[in-house]
């Protein structure tokens, strides 16, 4: 991967206000992924920082609502499809999360956790790339059915139990080449991810979020009705890095 001074093209309909990165390298979108038969290898990681560090000179306002909503994602699509919304598993197995993953969710570095990789999409259009990752002891109890969710959302699981809390949002501006998106996945431009820890009762987990660029809607006014809403917890304190 070269590096180039020169300044990236900025997600479709947002984009960072000064802002610079030296990743620029072509790729391409494709609308159906298969599931991948084996685990990726994520050689870096992107640089997830505090929402809060992103103020409005570094963040453009038209990508704020959607990146720090604490409402489901899930069902902001599948209002904005009308239901043409669904989610596509492409990778689901045990392996050693990321290191950060591994300190946001307060497991030792080499304990096995689920990881599960899906496609979010709107009619045949990939628009979000999900990551979430299960540290085995949260997969027990009430919650030992998330091992089988296939090509269910999880949003929908989560926002359903009212005793959900989520960690204030991480951020941030992945290079379209980055490993961290499926190679299937990977664009020309960069993408814009978030990331929170979910916490039901004594059980976390992790999900984030890459808005592709096949997202379109960053213009689009937020819908009126909010059927659930996540409630941030400030005590769940992200890992300074």
């Amino acid at each position: 991967m070269l590096a180039s001074t020169a300044p990236i093209k900025h997600p479709r309909g947002c984009r960072p206000l000064r802002f610079a990165s030296p990743y620029s390298s072509p790729g391409e979108h494709i609308i159906a992924v298969p599931i991948a038969s084996k685990a990726r290898r994520v050689i870096r990681e992107p640089r997830w920082r505090p929402s809060r560090q992103f103020t409005t000179s570094s963040l453009d306002p038209r990508c704020r609502p959607w990146l720090l909503d604490d409402g489901s994602l899930t069902i902001r699509l599948i209002e904005l499809s009308e239901g043409d919304f669904q989610v596509q598993r492409l990778y689901q197995g045990w392996q050693v999360p990321l290191p950060s993953e591994s300190r946001l969710l307060d497991v030792p570095p080499r304990q096995l956790a689920l990881v599960r990789e899906v496609g979010l999409l709107l009619g045949q259009r990939t628009v979000v790339f999900a990551r979430s990752v299960f540290p085995l002891s949260s997969l027990t109890g009430e919650l030992s059915h998330l091992r089988y969710l296939r090509n269910k959302s999880l949003g929908a699981i989560l926002f359903s139990h009212p005793g959900m809390h989520r960690s204030p949002f991480e951020l941030a501006l992945l290079p379209g080449s980055s490993d961290y998106l499926p190679k299937q996945l990977q664009q020309a431009t960069p993408a814009w991810g978030r990331r929170s820890r979910f916490r039901i009762g004594r059980k976390s987990l992790m999900v984030s979020e890459v808005f592709l660029e096949g997202f379109t809607p960053w213009p689009d006014a937020l819908p009126v009705h909010r059927s659930q809403r996540g409630k941030v917890d400030a005590a769940i304190v992200p890992p300074t890095q």
